[in-house]
């Protein structure tokens, strides 16, 4: 499932590929999702494509509103 605001698409791969980026994203310590995303921003920085930072996620549990109004 994808996370919310994120699109989600199929996307086929050589599987040797793959195999590369499950290597690059371990010793990144990050999911290969993840992994593919920062290639891809770095190849369109490196191309002088502009992309929108995004918010970060939010973690952790919801902040409570406090009744002591």
């Amino acid at each position: 499932m994808a996370s919310p605001g994120k699109k989600s698409f199929a996307l086929r791969l050589d599987p040797a590929l793959y195999q590369a980026l499950e290597r690059a994203a371990a010793s990144d310590f990050r999911s290969v999702n993840a992994q593919v995303e920062v290639l891809l921003r770095e190849a369109l920085a490196k191309r002088g494509v502009k992309v929108e930072a995004s918010e970060p996620a939010r973690r952790g549990r919801p902040v409570k509103e406090s009744d002591n109004g």
